[in-house]
């Protein structure tokens, strides 16, 4: 994967944005989840996705968040923020404040509400987004997560943008967890980075000539990734990080994401404040996190220590 269109390669974490006891986003805590995170394996991050709850939050408060992270020195170029949006002008206008910020890229699901669009029709989706804003600094990694969106991106989407597009739309995270997928993406368009956005696929799609991983579970465990991913890179034994890695996923994917996730940040940190989820996503019951807590803890892999 040759990349000089984008900037993004390695561990990503789809960082998850911790609430307030009133359901606001917690930026100060966001601002330290994230400094730990890129101080521990990640490359960069991954914000307002799926894991980060993103369409849950309307466009001010996104916004804000772009806004937080900025003033906490975070800095742009290490952040791939979600973009998408159903509706364009938020679309555009979340897009235009995350270059404003230095974003390299940003990752952008297609519009979701409806169901079975063409691919002509998503191309002109993507195309309003890319002529309004009109920025040749705009970088684009495609977000394809059908099961959650609805909205499949296909190859024969991709090829059409790439067509017209083709030093804006350069990547591509693929949540499908079908492998077949990512691999054929990524042997079918060179200089296009696809991301597995599942763990335990990073190290395959890479010698299918991938890019890495944006993933959920690199909130608790990017060293575990990095590890993976130096060892590959430099032809290491990863083996042993690779099992790790791929028991903390099967350990969290038990339960939803972003509920397990925080609690096991909320156990590591002492910080009960990480428990919240905004509705409908709701906390875990008392039992579903002790079993989490003990199957995580039987993986044998401790946390860094928190920021």
């Amino acid at each position: 994967m040759a990349d000089q269109n984008f900037a993004f390669k390695g561990v990503y974490a789809a960082a998850l944005t911790p609430l307030t006891a009133d359901l606001n986003p917690d930026l100060k805590l966001m601002a330290s989840h994230s400094k730990w995170l890129l101080d521990n394996g990640c490359d960069g991050l991954a914000i307002l996705g799926t894991t980060g709850e993103a369409n849950s939050f309307g466009l001010k408060e996104r916004i804000g968040i772009l806004d937080g992270l900025a003033e906490a020195g975070i800095p742009g170029e290490a952040i791939m923020p979600g973009t998408g949006s159903c509706a364009l002008p938020d679309a555009i206008a979340l897009t235009k404040v995350a270059l404003s910020h230095g974003s390299a890229g940003v990752l952008m699901l297609p519009p979701f509400y409806y169901k079975n669009p063409s691919d002509e029709g998503l191309f002109a989706a993507y195309s309003e987004v890319i002529q309004k804003i009109g920025d040749d600094k705009l970088k684009i990694c495609l977000y394809h997560f059908p099961q959650m969106s609805g909205v499949p991106i296909t190859y024969n989407l991709i090829e059409m943008l790439l067509k017209e597009y083709s030093t804006t739309i350069v990547g591509m995270k693929d949540s499908s967890g079908d492998l077949a997928n990512m691999t054929g993406a990524a042997k079918e368009f060179p200089n296009f980075a696809v991301f597995a956005g599942s763990d335990e696929l990073m190290a395959p799609l890479l010698d299918a000539g991938g890019a890495g991983c944006i993933t959920a579970c690199a909130n608790v465990g990017s060293v575990l990734a990095a590890e993976v991913y130096a060892g590959w890179q430099s032809g290491g034994d990863t083996a042993d990080a690779h099992g790790k890695l791929t028991a903390v996923r099967n350990a969290i994917v038990q339960f939803p994401l972003s509920a397990g996730l925080k609690a096991l940040m909320a156990r590591h940190s002492g910080n009960d404040a990480w428990l919240s989820v905004r509705p409908p996503l709701m906390r875990m019951s008392d039992a579903d996190r002790e079993k989490l807590y003990k199957d995580f803890d039987a993986i044998g892999f401790a946390l860094p220590m928190a920021a």
